[in-house]
């Protein structure tokens, strides 16, 4: 079996990659335009303003815009109903949201903004990983 399956952070990190890369090449292929990507692609980072008024508060925000649920959602509205924008922030939105799980930047704990579901940010090796775990691992 190759090495890369036995290690699931690293799977966790190329399905991000994956997410990104397939929301991007879509959003070429249905040609919408550039000025509203690079317009509006960071605006999901907005809800790390909560860590403004505490960690839990920011955690909270920071899932629910990182999580792929509203996008999703967004993208069902938008085949639905035939609504061009909706589908390209949709993809906009996947596209952020693959990009951060490919550097590594997950779903958070309540903890503090380093404590997400692919580990402690900053730390490879896992070491400090498994407190945050949910199988204490």
């Amino acid at each position: 079996m190759l090495p890369v399956f036995k290690k699931p952070i690293v799977l966790l990190r190329l399905e991000g990659l994956a997410v990104f890369l397939l929301a991007l090449v879509i959003y070429w292929q249905q040609s919408f335009g550039w000025t509203l990507f690079w317009s509006t692609v960071l605006l999901p980072d907005l809800a790390l303003l909560g860590y403004l008024v505490n960690a839990a508060v920011g955690a909270t925000a920071y899932n629910v815009t990182h999580s792929k649920l509203l996008p999703g959602a967004l993208a069902v509205i938008a085949i639905v109903t035939g609504n061009a924008l909706f589908l390209a922030l949709a993809l906009i939105w996947f596209v952020h949201i693959g990009f951060d799980r490919m550097l590594g930047y997950g779903l958070k704990y309540p903890e503090g903004f380093k404590a997400t579901h692919l580990g402690t940010i900053g730390k490879m090796g896992g070491e400090s990983r498994g407190s945050y775990l949910p199988c204490g691992k």
